[in-house]
């Protein structure tokens, strides 16, 4: 994993001067300055209603900031065509809160979805799905449907899901909320061997137990703006 302090030159996820509204109301970012170096695994702490979710969906392409730039990729997503868009998004897995599982498709199909559309034969994905599945603890249940699931096993197929294709950029919200500390040290194993193969990482929790399992480095989000570390009130320490 990359130390939390390591210097790379190549931010993935770069916000300048950020801003987000909704309407005519306050800002809910306000001059965010963020860099993701490429490679980097972080995690994303802070208050409910701070921001969280908000800043992960501008990270992910699912919100377009009021103002300020951001580039994914080294690219400024505002000049971004329709087409090329949807190409960076394929670049970047995502677990969400809501899951988003499709429900008259099986768990395996949920989670080989992204390879299938991508043109890939069953064949050539479908020991890899089976792996991940029973590395998730999904083994027994890959030919359930979502709607039969609990929430803790939603949440593990969601992951399953956004990792399976080895994206670039990985972005999880909450990704151990739903599960026991036993399955969320495994998940958290899992992200941290996706970040040793390359894929930067970026993680939105309020669980400072699971952040201390790793020695990564820690943004905190609070009044919209964000803040190095745990404790955004200590001097200097906004980004």
């Amino acid at each position: 994993m990359s130390s939390p302090d390591a210097l790379v030159q190549d931010a993935l996820v770069r916000f300048e001067r950020v801003g987000l509204r909704y309407g005519r109301g306050p800002e809910i970012l306000s001059d965010v300055n963020l860099e993701l170096p490429k490679g980097s695994f972080t995690f994303l702490t802070g208050p409910s209603g701070a921001g969280k979710s908000t800043l992960l969906k501008l990270c992910y392409l699912a919100l377009t900031p009021s103002r300020g730039m951001i580039s994914l990729f080294g690219e400024d997503t505002a000049l971004l065509s329709n087409s090329a868009q949807q190409a960076m998004k394929r670049r970047i897995g995502v677990v969400l809160q809501d899951f988003r599982l499709i429900d008259h498709l099986s768990v395996f199909e949920n989670v080989a979805l992204s390879l299938r559309v991508s043109g890939l034969s069953r064949a050539s994905y479908s020991d890899d799905v089976v792996e991940l599945l029973q590395w998730v603890g999904l083994g027994h249940r890959m030919q359930a449907l979502p709607p039969t699931l609990s929430g803790g096993e939603k949440q593990r197929a969601a992951i399953a899901r956004a990792v399976i294709a080895k994206p670039d950029l990985l972005i999880a919200d909450e990704p151990t909320g739903n599960v026991d500390p036993v399955i969320g040290r495994r998940l958290l194993r899992l992200f941290g061997e996706m970040n040793r193969m390359g894929t930067t990482v970026f993680i939105a929790t309020h669980d400072v137990a699971l952040i201390r399992e790793l020695s990564a480095r820690v943004l905190r989000i609070e009044d919209g703006h964000i803040y190095k570390g745990l404790h955004p009130d200590k001097p200097g320490n906004e980004l």
